[in-house]
């Protein structure tokens, strides 16, 4: 996954409710990475845990719409 996947990705989301809707009913990193590769975004697990634990939670909150990131906080 490229940078600018991740960073496309979570564009798309903060522009895109239905997005978020779907994020929200995540349970773990690998639903978040098939929903963004359903909406086109080829990313990895791995890199959105890594991206979640360099960002900080008011970005994170931007990002995906006031939801807490973009992966559920209880993901291993």
């Amino acid at each position: 996954m490229s940078e600018e996947q991740l960073k496309a990705f979570m564009v798309s989301v903060k522009a895109d409710a239905c997005l978020q809707d779907k994020l929200k009913m995540a349970e773990d990193a690998d639903a978040v990475v098939a929903i963004a590769k359903a909406a086109g975004f080829v990313i990895s697990a791995e890199e959105l845990k890594k991206a979640q634990a360099q960002l900080s939670d008011e970005e994170l909150e931007g990002v995906a719409g006031g939801m807490n990131g973009i992966l559920p906080r209880n993901v291993k």
